[in-house]
């Protein structure tokens, strides 16, 4: 895809994220990383990234993708959305770039092969800002076989889905579900995280959902029936990651999130037929259940699968039934 389009007089408009940023001769957009330079986008943070790891594929996390996978994470700096509870805000609320950390594509592709990895995890700041750069270490890890997955808010431009044939997995953020909110504290829009999640799915890329409940904020019944609805009616076997929220950044005066919140968010899950549901942020094991009859197939203390019985078919042991999800290789 070309990143961006031209309009007139210099003015170019970026097709990074749903904010779609008209840019005037030298100007950046909200993400603070894309830049109109000679009527042209300029992606400041390509080969600059902030933050270099490998994790395991449950910390993104993703449940039911290759359990057990070793994954290089990288983010740069920039964001599309100021959330104010962010736990990454010391370089997803900057634009500071440190240029003299360059690590190209093919330099992350070697890193890949180096370190045995699986698959490579596009997170700790928002990937859809610097898709040129992921886009490209994708394209190169996956000659290798490895994998490609974004921790994305959703505000994906429609035009960057539509280029995601290289991607093979996310974990969308559905941070709210109150437009209000998305617009005035986040800084996004509701409906088009919603539209992207339908978008992500429909394209055939494995997704997982995270919603950070926060008391007194997002933990409504209402609000969370209108999230487990949603949910089961793109595909009730999306799994739904319900995280506590801890005092950070700009939130230090909220009370972290108590467990009987997340379970209270767990029955509503269950009661509009969500057949995967896990709490995050908790001490507690993290298990899939079959939605036919109920055999712990996976069971995760914390990030470590301590127990994996589905079969090579991707089914149950016990009853066959299909566990969704990607499996294998």
């Amino acid at each position: 895809m070309k990143y961006y389009k031209t309009l007139n007089d210099n003015t170019i408009q970026c097709l990074l994220c749903r904010h779609y940023c008209k840019l005037k001769e030298e100007q950046t957009g909200i993400c603070g990383v894309n830049k109109n330079e000679n009527g042209k986008l300029k992606n400041l943070v390509y080969n600059h990234p902030s933050a270099l790891n490998i994790d395991p594929v449950e910390k993104k996390p993703l449940y039911h993708f290759l359990p057990g996978s070793k994954i290089l994470s990288i983010g740069t700096v920039g964001c599309n959305f100021r959330c104010p509870f962010c736990q990454n805000w010391q370089i997803s609320q900057t634009n500071k770039i440190d240029e003299n950390v360059v690590v190209t594509p093919n330099d992350m592709a070697k890193l890949v092969e180096d370190y045995q990895c699986d698959g490579v995890a596009y997170t700790y700041n928002e990937p859809s800002i610097f898709y040129p750069y992921a886009k490209d270490i994708g394209k190169s890890v996956a000659i290798k076989g490895a994998k490609n997955i974004f921790v994305t808010d959703g505000f994906e431009s429609v035009e960057e889905i539509e280029d995601m044939d290289w991607l093979d997995a996310a974990n969308i953020d559905l941070k709210s579900f109150n437009k209000e909110y998305y617009k005035k504290v986040l800084k996004g829009d509701l409906d088009a995280v919603l539209d992207t999640i339908q978008r992500m799915h429909n394209k055939g890329i494995w997704i997982e959902i995270t919603t950070l409940l926060i008391e007194g904020e997002n933990d409504s019944t209402e609000e969370l029936e209108n999230m487990a609805k949603f949910i089961a009616n793109v595909d009730k076997d999306i799994p739904w990651h319900l995280s506590a929220f801890h005092p950070d950044y700009k939130m230090l005066d909220k009370n972290a999130t108590q467990i009987e919140t997340l379970k209270r968010a767990y029955d509503i899950g269950k009661k509009y037929g969500l057949n995967y549901i896990y709490f995050g942020n908790v001490d507690v094991p993290d298990i899939t259940y079959c939605p036919k009859c109920g055999y712990d197939v996976v069971v995760r203390n914390r990030y470590e699968v301590v127990k994996n019985k589905i079969t090579n078919e991707g089914t149950c042991p016990k009853c066959d039934t299909k566990i969704a999800g990607v499996w294998n290789k």
